[in-house]
């Protein structure tokens, strides 16, 4: 999925044809991840009602006749951070917004809380332009309410455009999509037309796995758990075998993901794997274990292990 193109070999498609990346950034559970798989019109980066379901920072590509648009959904940055692996988000989302064509923050209708206000002050040191794009406003019902809080928002912050979007309902997409595009540099596109993402089918199917996880089991848990792909490959039958490890920190956090005579593992198992053959084009043959492993969380070659790196 990352067939990446040499820009300087490449003539623009016309002469004002626009590229660049755009970091999506915000705090945990504002709908970054829904934003993104809204606006490349796919289904790329896992979705789940908690927040810190991503742990990656994820490209996602739109390309259109105006432009390729490269759009980089990030951890969301919090506070508190006390375990390895949220310090390693932290630093990735940091990472992300320091490098980038221009930077979308993404807050929630009607709240700005303290770390989105910590997120505006990195945003602030970085010289590129910055939208503000308030989500979720299909859910206010009152949307004069909305006026005195975005009046005080711009009071106190600089912008250069505020776009209201739902990316759950898809409103308003269009509108911030042009907005990005027209403050882009013009240069050719980076990837080619049919490309979505640089990261990797063994990487996507690490990720659908641990979606299922955060969307099946209750409280921490989720936490507690990664996934690790140990085989990828593609039988002469053309089915995917994918064999993957889901890690969690205790023997007691293993018999929960298993379940009673193994039908929690089955559903997250097939949930997977149907999400697995829509996104790869192809049957798929997946087979889970789940392994304990102490304070993986804490331990940083085993973040290294598992991809978790700046």
């Amino acid at each position: 999925m990352n067939h990446q193109l040499d820009p300087a070999g490449d003539d623009l498609p016309h002469e004002n044809f626009r590229c660049g990346t755009v970091a999506l950034a915000g705090r945990p559970n504002v709908g970054k991840s829904t934003l993104l798989n809204a606006l490349i019109g796919f289904r790329l980066s896992i979705v789940s009602p908690r927040p810190q379901t991503t742990r990656h920072r994820i490209l996602g590509i739109a390309n259109n006749e105006s432009g390729q648009i490269m759009y980089v959904d990030t951890p969301g940055l919090h506070r508190g951070a006390k375990r390895a692996m949220n310090r390693s988000l932290n630093r990735a989302a940091r990472s992300a917004i320091s490098d980038v064509d221009l930077v979308v923050q993404v807050i929630e209708a009607g709240r700005f809380t303290d770390e989105d206000e910590a997120l505006y002050a990195a945003l602030v040191e970085q010289s590129v332009p910055r939208l503000l794009a308030i989500n979720k406003v299909d859910l206010s019902r009152d949307k004069s309410a909305m006026l005195p809080f975005v009046a005080e928002l711009t009071a106190k912050h600089s912008y250069d455009e505020i776009h209201y979007v739902s990316a759950l309902k898809r409103k308003g997409l269009k509108e911030l999509e042009q907005a990005i595009l027209q403050r882009l540099p013009v240069r050719p596109p980076v990837f080619g037309e049919d490309e979505i993402t640089d990261r990797s089918e063994r990487f996507l199917a690490a990720e659908l796995v641990r979606e299922q996880l955060m969307l099946r089991l209750d409280q921490e848990l989720p936490y507690a758990t990664t996934v690790e792909i140990e085989q990828f490959s593609d039988r002469p039958d053309g089915i995917a075998e994918i064999h993957a490890i889901i890690w969690v920190e205790r023997a007691g956090q293993k018999a929960i993901v298993i379940g009673n005579g193994g039908a929690q593992l089955k559903v997250i198992g097939t949930n997977a794997r149907r999400h697995m053959e829509r996104l790869f084009e192809r049957k798929v043959f997946l087979k889970l274990w789940v392994k304990v492993r102490e304070g993986w969380a804490d331990d940083d070659n085993m973040l290294k292990k598992l991809g978790y790196t700046d």
